[in-house]
């Protein structure tokens, strides 16, 4: 729901940033596992309580994502590394939220209940994507993507807030994943009323 809005704000200074790294001969490949393995690295600080940790290795996993488009814009986006974007994400989403669960046994539920809400907004997304290639249906309205980019009420700005919220209190980690939960499988429903628009034969 905000991403069209911070992109005009950060993506003069990503493109900025990624054409010195493609210049200075840096892949959006190496940019985008690079990245992973940072946002990796959040995991375990913040499954031991080191939540401020976790939130720095989080957004520097944030600012290389969108440093890797960035890179892939000077150099010429590729189907691997549309690829790697999109799997790395995922993975890193519910691999935070099950951070959460290792640091306090008490969190285990919300943290299970939000990833069964990051497999639906991911399986909507994904799958639409499939399918609007497969008719060749395009659009830029989140910028230039590798890959059909359905929008929705939860997109990577809001999953970074929350998180964000999350490391900064979690002692409300609860009553705040089942809340963006919530608004997840709303993105999930709008999805699939979508595409029973767009697909419907």
């Amino acid at each position: 729901m905000l991403d069209h809005i911070v992109r005009p704000w950060i993506d003069p200074p990503l493109n900025r940033a990624g054409r010195m790294l493609a210049d200075a001969g840096v892949s959006a490949n190496a940019v985008t596992l690079g990245g992973f393995a940072v946002g990796l690295a959040a995991i375990p600080a913040i499954g031991t309580g080191h939540y401020l940790v976790g939130l720095g290795l989080l957004l520097a996993n944030r600012l290389s994502d969108g440093l890797d488009g960035a890179v892939a814009r000077v150099r010429g986006p590729t189907d691997l590394g549309g690829y790697l974007d999109i799997v790395c994400d995922f993975i890193l989403y519910s691999g935070w939220a099950f951070a959460f669960a290792l640091a306090d046994p008490a969190h285990a539920i919300p943290a299970a209940f939000l990833m069964l809400s990051f497999m639906g907004t991911g399986a909507s997304f994904l799958a639409y994507a499939i399918f609007a290639a497969k008719r060749g249906v395009t659009t830029e309205i989140s910028g230039s993507k590798s890959l059909y980019y359905l929008g929705g009420l939860t997109e990577g700005t809001e999953t970074i807030l929350i998180f964000m919220a999350f490391c900064l209190a979690p002692q409300y980690f609860a009553v705040l994943a089942y809340a963006f939960a919530a608004a997840c499988w709303v993105t999930t429903v709008s999805r699939i009323l979508a595409a029973a628009r767009r697909f419907r034969e």
